[in-house]
């Protein structure tokens, strides 16, 4: 079969082309922006991505599949449609060619899914189930965001954005889900979710779909998620950080490595040690550890995976360390991420000035709905860069509903947190470059490429890459 991708460059786009591909399709794609990492992989696999949009690549074409910014007005879309060619959504896709005959385990949330599903991935795969998976990142031990595999599994991660043009419910609801891991339920995607219980509403459509009696694994640390789960069908199984979770991490302290028990109750049931750091990738490899009991997999086994998972591209992501000076890169958009983010660096780098730079950039960070929020996330730092909201042509959101840079910063100074809006990443650049010094910890977060800030800065302190 002939498949081609419409927005092929976007990180789940790109994974389902390495599938088609292992799975023998004749695979092109096209793209506004051709650029990597999705270009890359691509290329090495083969596949051919056109920049732009034209109508004559659909010859020959068997099956056309849109990514969720592909717009109706699209060329190629048109086209498509014109010529009565069959359309599918990224997630119909998915279930449809890959999920058949498969046991999939759907991993869902509003923070935390792309490390877990990783987590849960590397876990099966290290322990001989060879499953199939796909997640919305790149796992730096599997070496590839999806495969094909050979066992019963197949991992995937569940998002809860809407699926295409033609289809605006989330994606999940695609995926046929026998087994739910279900971490954070918070606000999140305001372009396409009024509130948090539209949001509650997605995630209650997922649950629904679980057969009854079959694991849900979900953490108690979030009240949204006690009120999903509360009609389900299914056997939930409940986890986190809290004292009131049946399954909980405790004990947690940081030596160089993230280190664990899990407890029943008051059981000790298995100590874990992660290259990962802080309690929220605690608490994700607890989730992970749990639903992979419930697979089969002993505690003790998974556990010894996960001592070998060194993460996710750009999630806590050492990009270079010299000098007594570490620069990460990290995807935190929204305010209980990036809180979770700083938290985990300060136990991994104890005594060490910690510099937050934030770039607003998606639908929800760039809107005043967590200006509070995010000034009380970024007050754990000692010193905080805040860049200006990314800015779109013909930005949808009103003047009067975006976020307001000055008033974080100003509330920061307040609170004792030294504190800068500083417009560009050469600016941005230039002043982490002049003003560093031995001990400093700079983590740049942004769900975007922020103009390749992290490799700028580290390469112009002169940092060693970390290791891949």
């Amino acid at each position: 079969m002939k498949v081609h991708l419409i927005a092929a460059c976007g990180v789940g786009m790109s994974a389902l082309a390495a599938l088609l591909r292992a799975a023998g399709h004749v695979v092109t794609g096209s793209d506004e922006h051709v650029y990597p990492p999705a270009s890359t992989i691509l290329a090495d696999l083969g596949i051919a991505v056109a920049p732009g949009y034209d109508p004559a690549r659909l010859d020959g074409v068997d099956l056309v599949v849109c990514g969720n910014a592909v717009r109706r007005t699209n060329p190629e879309a048109e086209a498509a449609e014109a010529r009565g060619l069959r359309v599918m959504s990224f997630p119909q896709a998915l279930a449809e060619l890959f999920l058949v005959g498969r046991t999939p385990i759907v991993v869902a949330g509003t923070h935390g899914k792309t490390t877990s599903a990783a987590m849960l991935a590397w876990l099966l795969t290290r322990t001989g189930r060879d499953p199939g998976y796909l997640v919305g990142g790149l796992p730096r031990d599997l070496g590839a965001s999806a495969a094909l595999g050979t066992g019963p599994w197949f991992v995937v991660e569940g998002d809860e954005y809407d699926s295409a043009y033609f289809d605006k419910e989330a994606k999940f609801l695609h995926y046929r889900p026998e087994f739910v891991l279900l971490n954070a339920i918070e606000f999140d995607h305001a372009d396409i979710y009024r509130d948090v219980e539209h949001v509650k509403g997605a995630f209650r459509k997922l649950l629904a779909l679980v057969p009854a009696g079959a694991p849900v694994v979900a953490c108690g640390d979030f009240p949204h998620v006690h009120d999903v789960v509360r009609d389900t069908r299914a056997r939930v199984l409940r986890f986190g950080v809290g004292e009131a979770n049946a399954w909980r991490v405790a004990d947690l302290w940081d030596d160089g490595m993230t280190r664990f028990t899990v407890r029943e109750g008051e059981r000790a049931v298995v100590d874990v040690a992660l290259p990962v750091p802080g309690a929220i990738n605690a608490r994700n490899a607890l989730g992970v550890l749990l639903l992979a009991a419930q697979v089969g997999v002993p505690w003790a086994e998974g556990a010894a995976a996960l001592a070998e998972f060194h993460g996710v591209r750009r999630r806590q992501e050492v990009v270079g360390e010299a000098h007594g000076v570490v620069v990460i890169d990290d995807f935190a958009h929204h305010p209980t991420a990036v809180a979770g983010t700083l938290a985990a660096l300060r136990l991994r780098y104890p005594e060490r000035r910690l510099r937050a730079v934030f770039e607003p950039r998606s639908n929800t960070s760039r809107r005043r709905i967590f200006q509070e929020e995010f000034c009380r996330a970024l007050a754990a730092a000692d010193e905080v860069v805040l860049a200006e909201p990314f800015s779109k042509t013909s930005d949808p959101i009103p003047a009067e509903e975006r976020l307001d840079p000055e008033q974080i910063v100003a509330d920061l100074m307040q609170r004792g947190v030294a504190a800068r809006l500083m417009p560009g990443v050469p600016a941005i650049r230039d002043y982490l470059v002049e003003s560093a010094r031995s001990g400093d910890v700079i983590a740049i977060m942004s769900n975007g490429a922020f103009g390749g800030l992290p490799a700028l800065v580290a390469e112009a302190l002169g940092l060693r890459p970390a290791e891949s």
